[in-house]
């Protein structure tokens, strides 16, 4: 029996600048049916609409009119940015984005845990609420369960990944959404911080979409890949295609599919 849709895009198009000399179409008419569980990787050259993609997903703005973006079964594609948290966690390529820095540990947890609900003016940080933080840093094994007091500002950027992370997936949204969030690190945290996505995920069984540029990451990481190519999907490939996979034959997949040869800027992928 195969797993039910968790995420459908249905003909989901961007333009921006219509109508002036600067129109760009960003996303292309995309449809995409994500089963619950998936962890997607999500691959291609800038400006092949990866992030416009999540930024959709996330609500950060519509697509055009008629498009639709299902999350277990509620079209949410009309709802605020505001709303939309209730469904979606996402961590960002900025360690700084997403995190508050003048607020403590569990100050910005307390938050993540009322993100998309009605907050009132009570105190988000009391002895339940306490403990459920507690608990949700301990498996990172970072000692940052002991730091509730400390400012974000003052962690490390892997650190303060791994708080993101977990604010994320707090509330258990229905979808994970990764923008590059290893991209800004150095590689020994990056391997880190996609470590803990790997354990986190796979604990909560959180359906994820992991946008990389490294295509090694991509093949590696996750159980389908899918590349972007001038606000299309053009390849998706599950578990059984790309096992086994070099990046060369995802060069070739790309260049099947695409019809365009893989030019210096999606170089970008290899990186």
């Amino acid at each position: 029996m195969s797993a039910k849709s968790l995420l459908q895009l249905k003909k989901i198009s961007k333009v921006f600048s219509r109508g002036t000399v600067d129109e760009v179409k960003a996303l292309n008419g995309i449809s995409l049916d994500v089963k619950a569980e998936d962890y997607i990787t999500v691959i291609g050259s800038n400006g092949a609409g990866k992030t416009t993609m999540l930024n959709v997903i996330g609500g950060v703005f519509p697509p055009e009119r008629g498009g639709r973006v299902i999350v277990d079964g509620t079209d949410i594609a009309g709802l605020s940015e505001y709303k939309h948290a209730a469904y979606v966690g996402r961590v960002y390529q900025d360690p700084n984005i997403g995190t508050a820095a003048k607020m403590t540990i569990e100050e910005n947890l307390a938050m993540a845990v009322l993100r998309g609900k009605s907050r009132g003016l009570r105190v988000a940080c009391d002895k339940q609420r306490r403990e459920e933080v507690r608990e949700a840093l301990a498996p990172l094994k970072l000692g940052l369960e002991g730091r509730l007091s400390a400012l974000v500002g003052t962690l490390s950027s892997g650190q303060r990944q791994a708080v993101a992370l977990v604010m994320a997936t707090i509330s258990r949204p229905a979808l994970l959404l990764l923008d590059e969030h290893s991209a800004n690190l150095d590689p020994r945290t990056a391997q880190i911080v996609l470590g803990l996505t790997e354990m986190i995920v796979k604990r909560e069984k959180i359906t994820t979409l992991m946008v990389t540029h490294n295509m090694e990451l991509a093949l590696r990481y996750g159980n389908r890949l899918i590349m972007m190519h001038e606000g299309r999907i053009v390849v998706d490939l599950n578990h059984e295609q790309r096992t086994g996979l070099t990046i060369n034959d995802l060069i070739t997949a790309f260049e099947r599919a695409s019809g365009s040869k893989f030019n210096e800027d999606e170089l970008l992928l290899r990186g």
